[in-house]
């Protein structure tokens, strides 16, 4: 079984190592959407690449939601593993499992529903209404599926095990994008069928993480006997994983929010706003990963009551992040036109990779501000602190919000990178001194 005792070996090696293949997965999930904008932009055109992007938003609040919830409950199991009781790892699991599966079918539904009416408020263009809500129903019919996959994954990140949901996230995202480059490309299918594979690619990573479960990890493969809801747990997972949902999705909704304002600027602009998200969103997952690897180092330590190995950790992850930042920072400024017209070419390209390469131009310096926002918030979900985690994140939403929607109508999309290191600066002005007040209150220093 391929569990990772955390609270004894050496801090570098087992951060990274479970870093590594968290990285390797969070990159693969984004690129089922990635695939989808590029393949569309490319080979259906900028009306498909602006339907595909304005529904990205929407799919992190779904997504990050949904991982938001398994993750809470994730802490919860890392502790447990942490102290080696597995019957209350069990029940937590199982309580995650029902409790979840029931949520994200009645997301499903009120998704499928109101997802017109949503594209109005976003202020969709006319010109890809259409395209872009069929795209969105048939995502959210995958709903229940990214559920399964999320909760079963974090089971297995609670017990150390961050390589095996990579391998099965690579096999779906291949097939995702061959399936997009033969129907799409080759057989000249519309956005619909960009969408269906997309779906088609979640069931089979939850198929697969389900078998591996029940075969090799009998520490969390349940018996239909043990599938109850638990009260006690149940009422654990919805603190943590109530408060984990809402900052991982306060993030996307500020970028729903900040889409509505560029929506009215064009289907260029918005082409580019949306291919720069994408980047964005590949630059920040590395960041976030590292984030994780803390949340679950730290959780399987406070689970052990080994304060001293928490501390070291701590560092240890910031650090990393930094050498990650100088990476990602001189890599997206030298190749910014090549990564550009990655996701769109032909007539009326220029124009969208011009916004684009001035967007990612300035955001790339401010790379280094949510590699040390994304450790400490990292550290506080490990320790249960998640009211600061929730409140931290929606000081530097709003923030983003606002500055957004002041600065964009005079200067543009790439004022939206201003906007996000104004949000990123206050973020860090609030959770650094509570960082260093939790630590000398608990006997960290």
């Amino acid at each position: 079984m391929a569990t990772v005792d955390m609270t004894k070996g050496n801090i570098w090696h087992q951060i990274i190592s479970y870093t590594i293949p968290l990285v390797l997965g969070n990159m693969f999930q984004l690129l089922y959407n990635a695939v989808d904008s590029m393949i569309a932009g490319r080979f259906i055109g900028p009306e498909a690449l602006a339907a595909a992007g304005m529904a990205g938003p929407v799919m992190n609040i779904l997504i990050l939601g949904i991982s938001g919830i398994c993750i809470g409950a994730g802490v919860l199991m890392s502790s447990f593993f942490g102290s080696h009781d597995e019957e209350k790892l069990r029940r937590e699991l199982s309580t995650l499992l029902i409790s979840g599966t029931v949520f994200a079918v009645v997301v499903m539904l009120l998704g499928f529903i109101f997802a017109s009416p949503l594209l109005r408020i976003l202020n969709v263009p006319e010109s890809v209404h259409d395209m872009t809500l069929v795209y969105l129903r048939i995502i959210f019919l995958g709903a229940p599926f990214t559920y399964f996959y999320n909760a079963l994954s974090q089971a297995l990140k609670s017990v150390g095990d961050s390589k095996t949901p990579l391998k099965f996230l690579i096999a779906s995202s291949v097939l995702n994008c061959v399936l997009d480059l033969f129907l799409i490309g080759y057989m000249g299918f519309g956005i619909a069928c960009s969408a269906i594979t997309t779906v088609v690619a979640q069931v089979l990573s939850a198929l697969c993480c389900f078998i591996y479960i029940y075969r090799k990890v009998p520490v969390l493969g349940l018996s239909p006997r043990e599938l109850r809801v638990d009260k006690e747990m149940l009422k654990s997972t919805l603190s943590y994983g109530t408060v984990t949902a809402l900052q991982q999705s306060v993030q996307p909704i500020g970028k729903l929010l900040i889409q509505s304002s560029v929506n009215t600027l064009g289907v260029s602009v918005i082409a580019a706003y949306n291919a720069v998200t994408k980047i964005d969103d590949f630059a920040f997952t590395p960041e976030q990963s590292i984030g994780h690897a803390i949340t679950t180092f730290t959780a399987q330590n406070m689970g052990a009551g080994n304060k001293k190995r928490i501390r070291e950790g701590f560092r240890k992850g910031l650090t990393l992040e930094f050498f990650y930042f100088l990476f990602i920072a001189t890599a997206v400024f030298l190749l910014k036109d090549f990564i550009m017209r990655l996701f769109v070419s032909g007539e009326g390209s220029e124009d969208v990779i011009a916004e684009g390469i001035l967007y990612l131009s300035t955001m790339s310096f401010f790379y280094i501000l949510p590699g040390m926002t994304n450790g400490i918030q990292g550290f506080f979900r490990g320790v249960g602190r998640m009211k600061t985690t929730l409140l931290c994140t929606t000081i530097q939403a709003s923030m983003r919000v606002v500055f957004t929607f002041i600065l964009v109508p005079h200067y543009g999309i790439h004022a939206i990178a201003y906007a996000c290191a104004i949000g990123w600066c206050l973020m860090l002005l609030y959770e650094v001194p509570c960082y260093f007040r939790f630590r000398k209150k608990n006997g960290l220093v």
